[in-house]
Protein backbone atom coordinates (compact mmCIF):
# COMPACT_ATOMS: atom_id res chain seq x y z
CA UNK A 1 0.00 0.00 0.00
CA UNK A 2 1.06 2.93 -1.05
CA UNK A 3 1.28 6.08 1.24
CA UNK A 4 2.69 10.08 1.54
CA UNK A 5 3.69 11.80 4.60
CA UNK A 6 5.19 15.14 5.08
CA UNK A 7 7.95 16.25 7.18
CA UNK A 8 8.87 20.03 7.87
CA UNK A 9 12.96 21.10 9.26
CA UNK A 10 13.38 23.81 11.84
CA UNK A 11 15.56 26.03 9.75
CA UNK A 12 17.66 26.48 6.55
CA UNK A 13 20.65 25.37 8.08
CA UNK A 14 19.40 22.52 9.80
CA UNK A 15 18.05 21.31 6.34
CA UNK A 16 21.99 21.56 4.81
CA UNK A 17 23.06 19.61 7.23
CA UNK A 18 20.05 16.92 7.15
CA UNK A 19 19.71 16.89 3.36
CA UNK A 20 23.46 16.52 2.96
CA UNK A 21 25.57 17.88 -0.21
CA UNK A 22 23.19 17.47 -3.31
CA UNK A 23 20.25 15.87 -1.02
CA UNK A 24 23.26 12.74 -0.69
CA UNK A 25 21.22 11.81 2.78
CA UNK A 26 17.55 11.81 0.64
CA UNK A 27 18.92 9.39 -1.99
CA UNK A 28 21.07 7.32 0.65
CA UNK A 29 17.43 6.70 2.65
CA UNK A 30 15.83 6.69 -0.90
CA UNK A 31 17.83 3.63 -2.25
CA UNK A 32 18.03 1.98 1.45
CA UNK A 33 13.84 1.76 2.25
CA UNK A 34 12.54 2.08 -1.32
CA UNK A 35 10.77 5.05 -1.25
CA UNK A 36 10.88 8.44 -2.70
CA UNK A 37 11.44 11.25 -1.07
CA UNK A 38 10.90 14.81 -2.45
CA UNK A 39 12.28 18.22 -1.24
CA UNK A 40 10.34 21.76 -2.01
CA UNK A 41 12.40 24.35 0.76
CA UNK A 42 12.41 22.84 4.48
CA UNK A 43 9.35 20.25 3.60
CA UNK A 44 10.15 16.99 3.09
CA UNK A 45 7.41 14.73 1.32
CA UNK A 46 7.83 11.06 1.64
CA UNK A 47 6.05 8.81 -0.57
CA UNK A 48 6.31 4.75 -1.11
CA UNK A 49 5.10 1.29 1.25
CA UNK A 50 3.54 2.93 3.86
CA UNK A 51 5.62 1.21 6.29
CA UNK A 52 9.15 2.38 5.01
CA UNK A 53 7.87 6.05 4.56
CA UNK A 54 7.17 5.87 8.30
CA UNK A 55 10.51 4.62 8.60
CA UNK A 56 12.09 7.23 6.67
CA UNK A 57 9.76 9.99 8.22
CA UNK A 58 11.04 8.84 11.62
CA UNK A 59 14.65 8.76 10.48
CA UNK A 60 14.54 12.52 9.71
CA UNK A 61 12.69 13.29 12.70
CA UNK A 62 15.36 11.88 14.91
CA UNK A 63 18.54 12.81 12.99
CA UNK A 64 17.13 16.63 13.49
CA UNK A 65 16.92 16.18 16.97
CA UNK A 66 20.73 15.00 17.35
CA UNK A 67 21.30 17.69 15.07
CA UNK A 68 20.09 20.03 17.23
CA UNK A 69 21.92 18.50 20.09
CA UNK A 70 25.02 19.15 18.35
CA UNK A 71 26.03 16.01 16.94
CA UNK A 72 27.52 16.58 13.49
CA UNK A 73 26.10 14.03 10.42
CA UNK A 74 27.62 12.01 7.96
CA UNK A 75 25.98 9.30 5.11
CA UNK A 76 27.57 6.68 7.37
CA UNK A 77 25.02 8.10 10.27
CA UNK A 78 22.44 8.26 8.06
CA UNK A 79 22.94 4.32 6.77
CA UNK A 80 23.06 3.02 10.46
CA UNK A 81 19.91 5.31 11.26
CA UNK A 82 17.68 3.24 8.44
CA UNK A 83 19.09 -0.14 9.57
CA UNK A 84 18.64 0.77 13.00
CA UNK A 85 14.80 1.81 12.62
CA UNK A 86 14.46 -1.08 10.25
CA UNK A 87 15.14 -3.56 12.70
CA UNK A 88 12.94 -1.69 15.53
CA UNK A 89 10.73 1.34 14.35
CA UNK A 90 10.35 2.38 18.28
CA UNK A 91 13.97 2.97 18.55
CA UNK A 92 15.48 6.50 19.88
CA UNK A 93 18.46 6.87 17.86
CA UNK A 94 19.68 9.75 20.80
CA UNK A 95 19.70 6.94 23.21
CA UNK A 96 22.15 4.90 20.85
CA UNK A 97 23.97 7.47 18.98
CA UNK A 98 24.95 10.02 22.14
CA UNK A 99 26.00 7.50 24.28
CA UNK A 100 29.74 7.87 23.93
CA UNK A 101 31.97 4.86 25.51
CA UNK A 102 35.36 7.33 24.84
CA UNK A 103 36.71 9.86 23.16
CA UNK A 104 40.21 9.37 21.44
CA UNK A 105 43.28 10.98 21.33
CA UNK A 106 42.24 12.41 18.22
CA UNK A 107 38.80 13.61 19.38
CA UNK A 108 37.11 10.78 17.60
CA UNK A 109 33.95 10.17 19.75
CA UNK A 110 33.86 6.18 19.92
CA UNK A 111 30.52 4.71 20.80
CA UNK A 112 27.63 2.40 19.13
CA UNK A 113 26.57 2.64 16.27
CA UNK A 114 23.64 -0.15 15.69
CA UNK A 115 21.01 -1.76 18.46
CA UNK A 116 23.58 -4.95 19.30
CA UNK A 117 26.04 -2.99 19.37
CA UNK A 118 24.13 -0.70 22.41
CA UNK A 119 22.93 -4.06 24.03
CA UNK A 120 26.75 -5.13 24.09
CA UNK A 121 28.33 -1.81 25.37
CA UNK A 122 25.28 -1.99 27.95
CA UNK A 123 26.13 -5.19 28.97
CA UNK A 124 29.52 -4.77 29.71
CA UNK A 125 28.58 -2.29 32.13
CA UNK A 126 26.48 -4.16 34.27
CA UNK A 127 28.08 -7.89 33.89
CA UNK A 128 31.10 -9.78 34.75
CA UNK A 129 31.87 -11.53 31.86
CA UNK A 130 30.35 -10.39 28.42
CA UNK A 131 30.75 -12.70 24.61
CA UNK A 132 30.33 -10.80 21.81
CA UNK A 133 29.84 -12.99 19.00
CA UNK A 134 29.26 -12.23 15.46
CA UNK A 135 30.89 -11.52 12.04
CA UNK A 136 33.82 -9.20 11.18
CA UNK A 137 33.13 -5.31 11.35
CA UNK A 138 30.27 -5.23 13.99
CA UNK A 139 33.15 -3.53 16.24
CA UNK A 140 33.58 -6.54 18.98
CA UNK A 141 36.46 -5.67 19.91
CA UNK A 142 37.20 -2.36 19.13
CA UNK A 143 33.73 -1.30 21.34
CA UNK A 144 35.36 -3.73 23.92
CA UNK A 145 38.98 -1.72 23.62
CA UNK A 146 36.99 1.47 24.34
CA UNK A 147 35.43 0.37 27.24
CA UNK A 148 38.99 -0.85 28.56
CA UNK A 149 40.86 2.14 27.98
CA UNK A 150 37.17 3.97 29.09
CA UNK A 151 37.43 2.39 32.48
CA UNK A 152 41.30 2.61 33.29
CA UNK A 153 41.01 6.22 32.73
CA UNK A 154 37.98 6.04 35.08
CA UNK A 155 40.78 4.23 37.51
CA UNK A 156 37.65 1.31 37.80
CA UNK A 157 40.48 -0.73 37.00
CA UNK A 158 44.39 -0.69 37.44
CA UNK A 159 45.38 -2.58 34.29
CA UNK A 160 44.21 -3.93 31.01
CA UNK A 161 45.16 -7.38 29.27
CA UNK A 162 44.27 -8.19 25.21
CA UNK A 163 44.90 -11.85 24.70
CA UNK A 164 44.25 -13.67 21.62
CA UNK A 165 45.15 -17.38 20.99
CA UNK A 166 48.43 -17.74 18.71
CA UNK A 167 47.67 -20.72 16.99
CA UNK A 168 45.45 -19.88 13.73
CA UNK A 169 44.97 -22.35 10.77
CA UNK A 170 47.11 -25.33 12.36
CA UNK A 171 50.36 -23.12 12.68
CA UNK A 172 52.11 -23.41 15.93
CA UNK A 173 54.37 -20.62 17.40
CA UNK A 174 57.65 -22.87 16.78
CA UNK A 175 57.29 -23.57 13.35
CA UNK A 176 57.62 -19.30 12.57
CA UNK A 177 60.73 -17.78 12.11
CA UNK A 178 61.98 -15.35 15.02
CA UNK A 179 62.11 -15.00 18.67
CA UNK A 180 59.43 -15.19 20.92
CA UNK A 181 58.43 -11.62 20.43
CA UNK A 182 58.64 -11.72 16.77
CA UNK A 183 56.63 -15.00 16.61
CA UNK A 184 53.84 -13.68 18.23
CA UNK A 185 53.54 -10.10 17.19
CA UNK A 186 51.84 -11.08 14.14
CA UNK A 187 48.74 -12.94 15.92
CA UNK A 188 48.88 -9.44 18.46
CA UNK A 189 49.41 -6.48 15.96
CA UNK A 190 45.21 -5.91 15.49
CA UNK A 191 44.91 -5.31 19.17
CA UNK A 192 48.22 -2.59 19.73
CA UNK A 193 46.46 -1.08 16.45
CA UNK A 194 43.09 -0.58 18.16
CA UNK A 195 44.84 0.67 21.18
CA UNK A 196 46.83 3.15 19.62
CA UNK A 197 44.09 4.53 17.68
CA UNK A 198 42.19 5.66 20.88
CA UNK A 199 45.78 7.16 22.53
CA UNK A 200 47.99 9.59 21.94
CA UNK A 201 51.08 6.97 20.14
CA UNK A 202 53.20 7.94 23.35
CA UNK A 203 50.39 7.70 26.09
CA UNK A 204 49.71 3.95 24.52
CA UNK A 205 53.63 3.31 24.23
CA UNK A 206 54.24 4.12 28.19
CA UNK A 207 51.16 1.96 29.37
CA UNK A 208 52.66 -0.75 27.41
CA UNK A 209 56.11 -0.40 28.63
CA UNK A 210 54.90 -0.37 32.80
CA UNK A 211 52.87 -3.06 32.04
CA UNK A 212 49.81 -1.04 32.79
CA UNK A 213 48.01 -2.67 29.17
CA UNK A 214 49.45 -5.96 28.53
CA UNK A 215 49.01 -7.64 25.14
CA UNK A 216 50.08 -11.17 25.12
CA UNK A 217 49.31 -14.43 23.66
CA UNK A 218 46.78 -16.78 25.45
CA UNK A 219 49.05 -18.82 26.60
CA UNK A 220 50.90 -16.32 28.45
CA UNK A 221 47.56 -16.63 30.89
CA UNK A 222 48.53 -20.00 32.34
CA UNK A 223 48.51 -20.21 35.93
CA UNK A 224 47.69 -16.37 36.40
CA UNK A 225 45.44 -14.81 38.76
CA UNK A 226 44.29 -11.12 37.77
CA UNK A 227 42.61 -8.96 40.16
CA UNK A 228 41.29 -5.31 39.22
CA UNK A 229 41.88 -6.14 35.31
CA UNK A 230 39.28 -5.72 32.35
CA UNK A 231 40.21 -8.13 29.90
CA UNK A 232 39.65 -9.04 26.39
CA UNK A 233 40.11 -12.39 24.41
CA UNK A 234 39.87 -11.80 20.80
CA UNK A 235 39.64 -14.40 18.02
CA UNK A 236 38.15 -17.03 20.43
CA UNK A 237 36.80 -19.19 18.51
CA UNK A 238 40.01 -20.01 17.99
CA UNK A 239 40.50 -21.51 21.62
CA UNK A 240 40.06 -25.04 22.31
CA UNK A 241 37.74 -26.36 25.53
CA UNK A 242 40.61 -26.40 27.45
CA UNK A 243 41.95 -23.15 26.91
CA UNK A 244 38.59 -21.10 27.28
CA UNK A 245 38.01 -22.51 30.50
CA UNK A 246 41.76 -21.79 31.58
CA UNK A 247 40.86 -18.43 30.34
CA UNK A 248 37.64 -17.75 32.29
CA UNK A 249 39.09 -19.15 35.52
CA UNK A 250 41.64 -16.91 35.54
CA UNK A 251 39.22 -13.97 36.36
CA UNK A 252 40.21 -12.00 39.81
CA UNK A 253 38.08 -10.06 42.12
CA UNK A 254 37.46 -6.54 40.81
CA UNK A 255 38.35 -8.00 37.41
CA UNK A 256 35.91 -7.70 34.24
CA UNK A 257 36.29 -9.60 30.77
CA UNK A 258 34.83 -9.51 26.95
CA UNK A 259 35.33 -12.85 24.98
CA UNK A 260 34.67 -12.18 21.32
CA UNK A 261 34.84 -13.86 17.88
CA UNK A 262 33.26 -15.06 15.29
CA UNK A 263 32.10 -18.62 14.68
CA UNK A 264 32.01 -18.97 10.92
CA UNK A 265 35.79 -18.02 11.47
CA UNK A 266 37.26 -21.04 13.56
CA UNK A 267 40.61 -22.22 12.46
CA UNK A 268 41.03 -24.93 14.76
CA UNK A 269 42.11 -28.94 13.18
CA UNK A 270 39.49 -30.41 12.91
CA UNK A 271 40.20 -32.82 15.89
CA UNK A 272 39.43 -30.16 18.26
CA UNK A 273 36.09 -28.37 19.23
CA UNK A 274 35.72 -24.77 19.44
CA UNK A 275 36.26 -23.47 23.13
CA UNK A 276 33.85 -20.58 22.04
CA UNK A 277 30.67 -23.06 20.92
CA UNK A 278 31.24 -25.01 24.06
CA UNK A 279 31.47 -22.05 26.42
CA UNK A 280 28.40 -20.42 24.32
CA UNK A 281 26.35 -24.04 25.05
CA UNK A 282 27.53 -24.54 28.30
CA UNK A 283 27.57 -21.19 29.79
CA UNK A 284 23.83 -19.29 28.31
CA UNK A 285 21.60 -18.31 31.22
CA UNK A 286 24.94 -18.57 34.23
CA UNK A 287 24.20 -15.53 36.35
CA UNK A 288 26.31 -12.70 35.51
CA UNK A 289 27.55 -13.75 31.77
CA UNK A 290 25.49 -12.29 28.93
CA UNK A 291 25.91 -13.65 25.22
CA UNK A 292 26.04 -10.98 22.70
CA UNK A 293 24.89 -12.05 18.70
CA UNK A 294 25.91 -9.29 15.95
CA UNK A 295 24.86 -9.82 12.19
CA UNK A 296 25.54 -8.38 9.12
CA UNK A 297 23.09 -5.99 9.56
CA UNK A 298 25.11 -4.35 12.60
CA UNK A 299 28.96 -4.12 10.22
CA UNK A 300 30.14 -0.81 10.85
CA UNK A 301 32.75 -0.22 8.88
CA UNK A 302 32.43 0.70 5.25
CA UNK A 303 28.97 -0.03 4.16
CA UNK A 304 30.77 -2.32 0.81
CA UNK A 305 31.67 -5.06 3.99
CA UNK A 306 28.56 -5.31 4.98
CA UNK A 307 27.39 -6.67 1.34
CA UNK A 308 30.17 -8.50 1.02
CA UNK A 309 29.53 -10.33 3.69
CA UNK A 310 25.52 -10.80 2.74
CA UNK A 311 27.64 -12.16 -0.50
CA UNK A 312 29.81 -14.56 1.17
CA UNK A 313 26.54 -15.92 2.96
CA UNK A 314 24.63 -16.03 -0.24
CA UNK A 315 27.32 -18.58 -1.79
CA UNK A 316 28.14 -20.69 1.18
CA UNK A 317 24.18 -21.52 1.57
CA UNK A 318 24.58 -22.28 -2.16
CA UNK A 319 27.71 -24.56 -2.15
CA UNK A 320 25.52 -26.05 1.15
CA UNK A 321 22.24 -26.40 -1.07
CA UNK A 322 23.83 -27.68 -4.52
CA UNK A 323 27.18 -29.31 -3.32
CA UNK A 324 29.19 -27.69 -6.06
CA UNK A 325 31.33 -24.17 -6.13
CA UNK A 326 29.93 -20.97 -7.84
CA UNK A 327 31.55 -22.14 -11.00
CA UNK A 328 29.00 -24.85 -11.22
CA UNK A 329 31.43 -27.75 -11.32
Amino acid sequence: MSHALQFTVGDAELAAQLFGRQNRHLKLVERALGIRIGSNGLELRFTGETAQAEIGCRVFEQLETLLKEGMPLYPPDVDYAVRILSQDSSAQLRDIFLDTVFISARKKMIGPKSLAQKHYIDAIREHHVVFGIGPAGTGKTYLAMAMAVAALMRKEVSRILLVRPAVEAGEKLGFLPGDLAEKVNPYLRPLYDALFDMLEPEQGKELVANGIVEVAPLAFMRGRTLNDAFIILDEAQNTTVEQMKMFLTRLGFGSRAVVTGDVTQIDLPSSNSSGLLHAARVLTGVDGIFFNHFTDIDVVRHPIVQSIVQAYQVADKRVLHTGRGSNGR
